[in-house]
């Protein structure tokens, strides 16, 4: 059958290896694009359009579905979805229709999906130094678990390395021996981009402590140390509980996350001079615009500088 004659449901497939190949994008953004898809499939199995051609997508369709999406599709908790979730589902519907126009299959232009606008500006949350040294020194170093979870945090803010990325960590990679100054490691981060980080001379202190207890072979840099298995991986929601349970007995906000780790390293490499384009690559940002959500909370520090360094004084 001619790819132009096969209805849309039908080249989810195609277009997953077209995001492999073409895009680099990993099985898990691969799994993501494909489940936010299906909302759109069953959809138009709901309109009974569910054997719709590319070609004979329409505005007016992609309207319904907007409708759709904003008053009667909810989430799990049974409340209307987030306008960030609808942009994530029209974001994988658009991205369908460019790999139609890359494939030369007849259907409406990526751009005639508008993303619906956000009320206001994205608020980030971030720690201050002084409430990164209280999430620090909560962890009991004196047996193994606090040991790692200290060099856990310690890593996270030294880096800004998004959770998966610090689970999937290897022993090989972090390479301390003797050193005590700041070493690099090599990443592959999200959509299979590679990346360096940093760890200061202080996280290496604290890794060497840790790994100083490992008495497995595990290749894993974090470990669990519950279950019959004491070498395997430590999970991602284990990091994420460790962070919020620290944060909680730190006396630091309840909307504490691992990812306001994240944010918290942008922003103090941001506060103390650093360029926008010097974070994006610390972050791993394909494009400098997801960078910029960070300028908003620099604004005051410029306006300082501006204040005390440019223009001529008043004679006053």
């Amino acid at each position: 059958m001619n790819k132009s004659q096969k209805p849309l449901p039908q080249h989810l497939t195609d277009f997953l290896d077209w995001l492999e190949i073409e895009k680099g994008l990993s099985s898990k953004s691969q799994e993501n694009y494909a489940r936010f898809l299906k909302i759109f499939f069953n959809w138009l199995k709901k309109n009974k359009l569910e054997n719709i051609k590319p070609a004979d997508l329409s505005p007016d369709h992609i309207w319904q579905y907007k409708l759709y999406l904003s008053r009667q599709h909810v989430s799990r908790n049974n409340k209307p979805l987030k306008r960030t979730t609808q942009n994530y589902y029209l974001i994988a519907l658009r991205s369908l229709l460019t790999y139609f126009a890359e494939k030369d299959i007849v259907s409406l232009p990526p751009e005639k999906i508008k993303l619906p606008r956000e009320k206001g500006e994205k608020i980030l949350h971030f720690l201050n130094l002084e409430q990164m040294e209280k999430l620090f020194n909560v962890p009991d170093t004196s047996n193994v678990a606090g040991l790692r979870d200290r060099a856990v945090l310690e890593t996270l803010f030294s880096t800004g390395l998004r959770v998966a990325e610090l689970a999937s960590l290897n022993r090989e990679q972090v390479k301390i021996k003797n050193t005590t100054k700041d070493l690099e490691i090599s990443i592959i981060g999200k959509g299979s981009r590679p990346r360096t980080v940093y760890l200061s001379e202080r996280t290496i202190n604290w890794l060497r402590k840790y790994l100083e207890t490992r008495k497995d072979n595990g290749k894993a840099l974090f470990i669990s140390y519950k279950g019959r298995t004491p070498a395997s991986q430590l999970s991602i929601r284990s990091i994420e509980r460790t962070v919020k349970n620290c944060a909680i007995l730190a006396g630091l906000p309840i909307i504490t996350t691992v990812h306001t780790l994240r944010h918290s390293f942008a922003t103090d490499l941001l506060m103390k001079g650093v360029d926008l384009r010097t974070v994006q690559e610390f972050l791993g940002h394909k494009n400098i615009a997801t960078t910029q959500i960070y300028t908003h909370i620099t604004k005051p520090r410029l306006r300082e500088i501006h204040r005390k360094f440019h223009g001529i004084k008043s004679d006053d």
